[in-house]
């Protein structure tokens, strides 16, 4: 069984960008993150509505991290430490090496390229630090941004499952992807 240990916490660097600890600091731009209808159109959770629950949210990110399940990191570019983003890996299942990654981003960043830059760099960690063998990712059908992102990274799409999850009064479409880590190229 794989054996996790995110202490001390691991910061990351990609060209542009910086993955390091998210903090109560974070809370409005946790807030603008998770608050925005824009960047949870494709993410089945409710929306964080205040400084409170933007709190809440990061307290229970930074609590899997300190218990070793799962670990996400506030993403800043390199010359400003404002947190544009929030990535990661969830669902961990350890005993069989493998892992859910999950991203996203402050609109006024997308499309410049730093998702599939994250994505990349928190591959590498996973595999070649943490040694997990699979990642997987389950985004929402009609999520073709996300969709290319995972494609460019090299993930192959593994199923598609039809109208099998329900929020917000509507039945949506998933679809999962997955690298292997002998697949991963850096």
């Amino acid at each position: 069984m794989l054996q996790l240990n995110f202490s001390p916490f691991p910061i990351l660097e990609s060209e542009r960008l910086r993955f390091r600890k998210l903090t109560d600091k974070d809370a409005p731009e946790v807030l603008v993150l998770r608050g925005n209808t824009k960047t949870m159109q494709y993410i089945p959770r409710p929306l964080i509505e205040n400084i409170e629950g933007a709190l809440a949210h990061i307290k229970v990110i930074n609590d899997k991290i300190d218990e070793n399940l799962d670990i996400n990191w506030a993403v800043t570019e390199k010359e400003n430490d404002k947190c544009i983003g929030i990535m990661g890996f969830y669902r961990t299942q350890p005993e069989h090496f493998r892992t859910e990654l999950g991203y996203m981003i402050i609109p006024e960043h997308w499309g410049k390229g730093y998702v599939t830059e994250a994505v990349k760099t928190l591959l590498d960690f996973a595999f070649n630090t943490l040694d997990f063998h699979t990642i997987e990712a389950v985004i929402d059908s009609r999520h073709a941004s996300s969709e290319r992102v995972l494609i460019k990274n090299g993930f192959v799409k593994e199923a598609h499952f039809k109208e099998n999850f329900y929020y917000n009064n509507e039945f949506t479409d998933t679809v999962i992807y997955s690298i292997l880590k002998r697949n991963f190229i850096k």
